[in-house]
């Protein structure tokens, strides 16, 4: 079992690059499909998504765009799933088709919020694609059209994912050892 140690936790390989890539391409295809004909915006939440979204739009086909957020919340560094606000919307996103790329779904509570404030603008349609969902631990009923993989309620870092900024650039998801 391949582990990494980052900082004070030691993790092991959960989700291998093959299987994170199968997965990837996958929905991609998915997206291709429900959106053939149509010119999507995809909207990637940093910094977490950044891996996926690169990933995912090497494997879209459709005439699209990609822009990148960033979430402020009102507690700074603490997830809280309160969002004061998207940094860096400036697209105008009204009649158009968009999908939000996020790297995890955990509680859902800033998803529904994120999905709140751009129905306000008016969109076409309105979609999330999440490389990871914590079913478990799901606080709200969050319409999550696109997945990749659903996991347990674990720590993990990796393809794009951290701990205090570290392990971001593994090809592997890893899972932290008790």
């Amino acid at each position: 079992m391949e582990t990494l140690q980052i900082k004070d936790k030691k993790f092991a390989v959960s989700i291998p690059e093959a299987e994170i890539r199968r997965q990837v391409k996958r929905v991609a295809e998915e997206i291709n499909r429900d959106l053939c004909g149509r010119k999507p915006l995809f909207l990637a939440i940093l910094n977490g998504s950044f891996i996926f979204a690169a990933d995912l739009m090497r494997e879209i086909t459709l005439e699209s765009q990609i822009s990148f957020v960033k979430l402020a919340s009102y507690a700074g560094m603490s997830s809280t799933g309160e969002v004061a606000d998207m940094i860096g919307l400036d697209a105008d996103i009204e009649g158009r088709d968009v999908v939000v790329v996020e790297d995890i779904v955990d509680s859902g509570l800033t998803m529904q919020h994120v999905m709140e404030m751009l129905r306000a603008r008016n969109p076409r349609s309105l979609a999330v694609c999440t490389l990871l969902v914590k079913p478990e631990n799901l606080k709200v009923d969050v319409d999550i059209r696109y997945r990749c993989f659903e996991i347990p309620n674990d720590f993990i870092v990796g393809y794009g994912l951290d701990y205090d900024g570290f392990g971001r650039n593994t090809r592997d998801i890893y899972t932290v050892v008790e």
